[in-house]
């Protein structure tokens, strides 16, 4: 049996039902491999649990509490355990195992943190933001374009335990890449660390060139000759959702400048200068992130302007119109007055003089008008 199936098996479950509790969800719920994209994030907590040493993979059998005890035993590899949305029943057994904190537990199994970077003692627990391109088949006031998860991962000397929030964010192909790479891997918990914020920070970078191509493509129809009917609540929407990214990408700038700068017990010299690289791909992503929100900010304030200026066109020619009429209203107002000593009045030709009068005045006006643009 495979050490993620032997996992339940860990001391702390001392009550019979409480095991019945949880061998019946396992039944109900078979566990799937949540490392592959593809599977279902649906079943046990457990995605994966692997033991490295000097950076080869190694097939253990037993459970996690004997694997963790050879690992310290021998003390050139570790442990990493994979979850996916675990339990605080799921969660403390292995809390207890690997000595892990109450508070960052508390913040693994609840998530909805901020990214951050923190030292229990010879434990780090970090906390990244994952995020996802939504594709749509056409941008609009409500579509949703940035979906995001949350990453915790604890470090220490024979361990590394990721825990993952959301449907996207899998480290299937991280962990794979690592494998790839054993001089990378043999270098420990830390290697790992660095590559699972290289693949966060990386995907922060795709998210935002999906994101510059809606912000082209609003661009373009506000630009365009109908570009006073644009939606303004598409360009909202795109700052709402750039809001959401934002929200994951800056604040973790600090912890990955402490993770690179700051001395750590189980981050050696030499994974430090990985996540100066990491550091810097991350404030491009800001850089950009800033740019997008000023580049709309001018988008909807040209968007507005046109609207503004087709105001005023409209007004222009209701204006135009108004004075033009104004003519023959203020003609047949004065004639339609009960007077019987007015001008013209017993001509033959007063009425077709009026008539050609008030005509030739409203041609005058409405060439007037459209040679200054007015109609």
């Amino acid at each position: 049996m495979s050490m993620a199936g032997n996992l339940r098996k860990v001391g702390g479950l001392t009550k019979v039902g409480g095991l019945k509790k949880v061998a019946r969800l396992g039944r109900q719920k078979p566990r799937v491999d949540l490392s592959h994209p593809v599977r279902s994030p649906l079943g046990s907590a457990v995605v994966k649990c692997v033991t490295y040493r000097n950076g080869v993979r190694e097939e253990a059998g037993g459970d996690l509490k004997e694997a963790v005890h050879r690992v310290r035993e021998s003390s050139d590899g570790f442990v990493w355990l994979g979850l996916h949305e675990p339990t605080e029943l799921e969660f403390a057994d292995i809390a207890e195992l690997f000595d892990l904190h109450p508070l960052a537990v508390e913040d693994a199994v609840h998530a909805h943190q901020r990214p951050k970077i923190e030292r229990y003692g010879e434990t780090l627990f970090a906390v990244f933001k994952t995020v996802c391109y939504v594709d749509h088949a056409e941008l609009t006031a409500t579509s949703e374009i940035v979906d995001t998860g949350e990453l915790m991962v604890f470090v220490g000397r024979e361990f590394v335990i990721t825990v993952r929030h959301g449907r996207h964010g899998s480290l299937g192909h991280v962990r794979e890449g690592l494998e790839t790479d054993q001089a990378q891997l043999a270098k420990g918990p830390a290697a790992v660390l660095h590559a699972i914020a290289d693949h966060v920070v990386d995907d922060y970078l795709t998210v935002i060139d999906a994101v510059q191509a809606d912000i082209d493509q609003v661009e373009e129809v506000v630009f365009s000759e109908d570009g006073e009917r644009a939606d303004p609540g598409r360009i909202y929407q795109l700052k709402r959702e750039l809001l959401e990214l934002k929200r994951a990408v800056v604040p973790l700038a600090r912890p990955i400048e402490e993770l690179a700068s700051r001395p750590f017990q189980v981050v050696a010299p030499e994974i430090q200068a990985y996540f100066r690289d990491v550091y810097d791909h991350l404030l491009r992503a800001g850089e950009q992130i800033a740019a997008f929100d000023e580049l709309l900010n001018s988008i909807l304030q040209a968007h507005l302007a046109q609207v503004s200026v087709a105001q005023n066109e409209d007004m222009r020619k209701i204006t135009a119109w108004a004075a033009v009429v104004a003519v023959p209203t203020m003609g047949c107002g004065l004639y339609g007055m009960n007077f019987k000593h007015m001008p013209e009045l017993q001509w033959h030709y007063g009425y077709p003089l009026f008539i050609g009068v008030v005509s030739s005045i409203c041609f005058v006006l409405h060439r007037a008008f459209r040679r200054n643009g007015w109609l």
